[in-house]
Formats: structure tokens, sequence, C-alpha cells
């Protein structure tokens, strides 16, 4: 018998390991902050807070300022822009046209009335009244001659023929008439001659020279201004909205421009057209006491157009839409007014409000029967 087989155990072949690798280092996530959403929530939890509180708690009643209605003496004025105007301002013009040879005066002259101004040149009308002197002097003898012929033919009575006196009669009479329509020639000669010269119409000053020497002139065109300045008066233009309340003899105060004294005049005219292109109503106002100014200076008037012993007035800041506020157990209540409508601060009014009532000065923002606050003045 064989024996069994002894097996040699092999030499296990262990493969080599590779070196020791120690594993990366990984950061972990931080956590999550949480305190943002503690702020969040306590910022909503306020805004909720305080919506409650507006919503729930009751408003201040807003605080208004009053004043209480009382009589009081009104003066009611209007205020307007004027200009200082002559009373009577001239236009000089020439009568004649021609050319013109001398201007003899200036801008600010103070003339009298008759006192040569300008020239106009006389050379052709100074031909034409030698020509009428001419024609004066031949009628002149031919009536001598007429009048002498018919005197000795009368001197021989009857030894003449009748005709032939008759005819030395009317020969007389002719050299009549021609001597009148001669001399009416010659007296328009120097007429026309004489308006050649511009005298002043008026005493006055120079307001305006509106030509210079060598001009042609004629009447239509005006040469210079004359205004006595003595005789002044306030010009302005009164809007049509208030012109029925204008009158004769208002009182005015008048300040001209520059100054700071205040100067007493009145209404001295009132124009019974309205302007249709401006709307204006002309009027004229004057100084009561004697006044110096020059043409054209700025004046500011005010009109006295109504005086009131006791009336009650508004802020105008106290209308709405016509009507006011009055506090009535600290509520503001709405009242229909009426009002004299004019352009000042403060109006009259003439119904819907009593003494002692208490007056919202400003009503915008106000709404009737609305809680307010009366402010202490």
């Amino acid at each position: 018998m064989n024996p069994a087989p002894t097996v040699t155990p092999a030499t296990a072949v262990v493969p080599p390991q590779p070196p020791h690798q120690v594993p990366a280092v990984i950061k972990a996530a931080p956590a999550p902050r949480r305190w943002w959403r503690w702020i969040s929530g306590f910022v909503v939890a306020v805004g909720l807070s305080a919506l409650a509180y507006i919503t729930l708690w009751p408003a201040a009643p807003p605080l208004v300022a009053v004043e209480v209605a009382a009589l009081a003496p009104v003066t009611r004025i209007l205020a307007v822009n004027g200009r200082v105007a002559a009373v009577r301002p001239v236009d000089v013009r020439s009568v004649a046209s021609g050319n013109l040879t001398e201007l003899m005066v200036a801008e600010g002259d103070v003339v009298a009335a008759g006192q040569p101004l300008a020239q106009v040149d006389t050379a052709a009308q100074n031909t034409v009244l030698r020509q009428a002197v001419a024609g004066l002097d031949a009628a002149l003898v031919a009536q001598t001659e007429a009048t002498e012929t018919y005197a000795r033919a009368k001197a021989l009575g009857n030894n003449i023929a009748r005709a032939v006196l008759e005819a030395d009669a009317r020969a007389v009479q002719s050299a009549d008439q021609e001597v009148a329509r001669q001399t009416a020639l010659l007296d328009q000669a120097q007429v026309a001659l004489d308006n050649l010269t511009i005298r002043a119409p008026i005493a006055g000053s120079v307001l305006q020279l509106q030509v210079e020497a060598g001009q042609i002139v004629g009447p239509t065109l005006p040469l210079l201004t004359l205004a006595d300045l003595g005789d002044i008066v306030v010009a302005a233009d009164v809007d049509e909205a208030y012109a029925t309340q204008i009158a004769l003899q208002q009182t005015a105060h008048l300040q001209l421009a520059g100054e700071s004294e205040v100067r007493d005049g009145h209404v001295s005219f009132v124009s019974d057209r309205v302007d249709v292109t401006t709307g204006g109503l002309a009027i004229k106002m004057t100084f009561d006491a004697p006044t110096k100014a020059p043409i054209g200076l700025t004046v500011v008037a005010n009109i006295v157009v109504d005086q009131r012993d006791a009336a009650l007035t508004v802020p105008r800041t106290a209308l709405a839409g016509g009507d006011v506020y009055v506090v009535t157990d600290g509520k503001a209540a709405r009242r229909a007014l009426s009002v004299v409508d004019w352009p000042a601060d403060r109006l009259i009014a003439t119904s819907g409000l009593a003494v002692g009532d208490v007056v919202i000065t400003d009503a915008s923002g106000v709404t009737d029967g609305q809680s307010v606050t009366v402010a202490t003045p």
C-alpha cells in the first residue's frame, strides 16, 4: 500500500501593501444662523402693533385757528396804478405845409401864450404877398381914375349924355369892388404868411418835440406837445368788474413814485364808456392841494369806494366754495355765507354770519361735522 502523498504547503505570496494614506481633512458645514429670523419677527410684531394702535385708537382732533366775529368799522378800497397827466395837453401843428427852417424851443422850456415856437419857410408866401400888394395898388389907382372921371362927368350936368354918366358911375362901382377883392387877397396872403410862424396856443411847458429843423411839416404832423404842469391829474384805468363802484368825488389817496408821502385827492372824471379792447374804464383823479410832478410819473392810488361804521368781516382764507366753517360744540359746521366780492384779504359778510360766531380762519382740509381743537390765541 502506497503511502499517502505528502503535500508540502507552498509559501503564500502576499502582495505588497501600499503605504498608509491619511484621509484628507474635511471641514464640517456651519450650522445655519437663526438670529435674523428673530429680528424680522420682532420688526413685524412692532409694525402690527403700531397698525393696531392707529386703527383702534382714535386720532386727536386737528388744531384749527379761529376768530370771533365782531362788528368793526370797515373801509373798502380799490387800489389802482395811474400816471401823472396834464389836464389839457395840446399837440401843436403847422397850419401850412412847408419846410421847417427853425425850431425856437427845446423840451422842458416854459413858454408864454403867443410865443413863437417854430418857423416854416416863408419864401414862396412872401412872393404871394408881394403879388397881392401889387394887385391892390393897381386896383387903388383904377379906383382913383374911375372916381375922378365920374366926378368930371357929373360936373358937366346936362351937357353930358345920361348914358355916359351912368357908365362912369358903374366904373366907379366896379373899381371899388376890385379894391375890396384885392384887399381880401392881401389879407389872405398876410394870414398865410403869419401861419408859417408857429406860436404857442397856451402858456405851458414843452413836453415833447416830435420834429427837427429841415423836415417837411403839415397839418397832419404834430410838431410838439405843450401842457400846463401846474394843472395836472392822475389818469388810470379801472377793470370793468369794478366800473360800477367808481363815482365822482370819491376820496383817493395818492402816492407818487419815489415818495413815501401820501397826498389826498378825489375822483374828478369817470368815463361813460368801457374800452372793449382792454376792458378798462378810464378815470382821472385830482390832487386836493397844488402838486408839481413830471408828466408820466407812476402814481399808486387807493380809492375809497365804501365806508361802513360797523360790519362783519372774514378773511378770504376762511371761504370754502363760498361758505365758511364755524365751531359749534367742538365740531366744524359748514354755513352758507354771502360776501361783497372785492380784491382784498378780508371780505364784508352781508348774511350768514352773526356776532360771536367762532369762524375757522383757514378752511383748507376742514370737513363738515369734523371734530376740531380750537387753537388758543
